[in-house]
């Protein structure tokens, strides 16, 4: 395809040609954001690698009942209301990789951003939260432990 015909394309259907220049700028927007918000997404599988390789701390922010039903073998539970960086939990895990999950991953960032601030160094947050891990078709504990 020439520039000439790309450009007639575009004549001929600017609603077509405005989205995808909508929807170019946003995608970039986006991939610039995630590069200056201080923590990376890990998928499952990379998760369960820097559980096994770096001794990762896992903390769940779920609410008590949710996480009872059902979370990553290992992980702490950490009320949101309740989360606090300079804990003495989570202050002994400065130097450790900290991955933070919630239900769906919208949580999870907010609170990871608090720990970059306290000056955490390796700070994840696990893609799609509890329902990446459950995709991922990995299993859950049950109750307190």
């Amino acid at each position: 395809m020439t520039l000439d015909e790309l450009l007639a394309f575009a004549g001929r259907n600017p609603l077509l040609s405005t989205a995808l220049a909508g929807l170019t700028v946003a995608i970039i927007a986006n991939e610039i954001a995630q590069l200056f918000r201080g923590y990376k997404t890990v998928r499952a599988a990379e998760l369960t690698a820097l559980i096994n390789r770096d001794n990762a701390l896992v903390v769940d922010l779920q609410p008590i009942a949710d996480f009872e039903k059902g979370h990553i073998p290992g992980a702490k539970n950490v009320q949101m209301s309740q989360f606090d960086p300079e804990n003495k939990q989570l202050a002994a895990a400065k130097t450790l990789p900290v991955v933070l999950v919630c239900k769906t991953g919208q949580t999870s960032g907010e609170a990871a951003k608090r720990l970059k601030k306290a000056g955490f160094e390796r700070v994840y947050v696990l893609d799609g939260g509890i329902g990446g891990w459950l995709q991922a078709d990995l299993p859950l504990a049950k109750g307190r432990k």
